[in-house]
């Protein structure tokens, strides 16, 4: 008897076929989320993005004159008080200055001296002239020529106490300078972002990346940024809650501070070159309130959901 093997051979294919079909079909089962995405507490609420911000907002340390940094006298998350030393610049340039500036002084003081010593020869010498005139003694070009000598000697004087004047400015000037290069804290802070190394170079116009960042931490403030659409719904008195991104179950209370008077454009970067921004935002400022906050930083982004006007939770 002859065996069929191209009907065994082909029905093998077919089963091996059959079953790679099924083996390679996806299994689906339905999976939870390891973190609910954020949901808001209201019946009827506005959603909003915000940022965690300073109280003081932040600061970003400029200096009044350019140079070298010799010594850096703080740390990140350093709390400084107002006044404190921050940066200190080199100044030797500026000490060899003060050291010319003092000598000059000197100088013209020395030359005050005898500005007026020669003064005071010229007035006795004129009066003396006085006396005799009107006698044989003396000609009336000689008074002349002592009065003359006189006036002289006095605008000596004059010129000799303005550069004295003049010494003291610049002695004024260069120490005011040798002041300027140590940068000190405007308000009690706390330092932020430390960015600037002793030896690197400060610039007095303003740097396109902050080298030193202030901000007052101890209350923190929340900066929602609301779309225009929905802002005529936002009032002062509404109940806000701030939730942290990944995990929605860290909630904030949030207490309303102040309307941005402003509505600016939406900050929503793609990266693409032609893009254009077409929404706006009002800039809603709350703070966020200590209770049972989870800890924030500041420039730490949050979902805002903020109870719309006359609803409940």
């Amino acid at each position: 008897m002859k065996i069929p093997i191209l009907p065994i051979l082909a029905v093998g294919c077919l089963i091996a076929a059959v079953h790679t079909v099924i083996s390679s079909q996806p299994q689906r089962s339905s999976t939870s989320p390891p973190k609910m995405p954020p949901r808001s507490l209201y019946e009827k609420t506005i959603a909003a993005m915000g940022l965690v911000e300073p109280s003081s907002e932040m600061i970003f340390i400029g200096s009044h004159r350019s140079g070298v940094v010799q010594e850096v006298l703080v740390t990140t998350g350093q709390k400084v008080r107002a006044g404190d030393a921050l940066i200190r610049l080199d100044t030797r340039e500026l000490e060899a200055t003060l050291k010319v500036d003092r000598a000059q002084w000197l100088e013209a003081r020395s030359q005050l001296r005898v500005a007026q010593s020669q003064c005071m020869q010229s007035r006795r010498s004129f009066e003396y002239a006085q006396k005799l005139a009107g006698t044989r003694a003396i000609s009336e070009e000689e008074v002349t020529d002592r009065k003359t000598a006189l006036e002289t000697a006095l605008a000596r004087v004059e010129a000799a106490e303005s550069s004295i004047a003049l010494a003291e400015a610049r002695i004024q000037l260069t120490e005011t300078e040798i002041k300027k290069s140590t940068l000190h804290a405007p308000i009690d802070a706390t330092v932020l972002q430390l960015k600037i190394r002793a030896g690197e170079a400060v610039s007095a116009t303003p740097a396109a990346t902050p080298w030193l960042t202030l901000g007052q931490t101890d209350t923190l403030h929340l900066r929602a940024d609301v779309d225009e659409h929905e802002a005529w719904r936002v009032r002062p008195d509404a109940e806000a809650t701030a939730q942290v991104r990944g995990n929605p179950e860290l909630q904030a209370a949030l207490e309303f501070v102040r309307f941005e008077p402003l509505v600016i454009p939406k900050k929503s970067l793609s990266g693409d070159a032609t893009e254009r921004v077409d929404t706006r935002v009002l800039q809603v400022i709350y703070r966020v309130k200590k209770g049972d906050a989870p800890a924030l930083y500041a420039g730490q982004q949050m979902d805002v959901f903020i109870l719309a006007g006359g609803s409940t939770p």
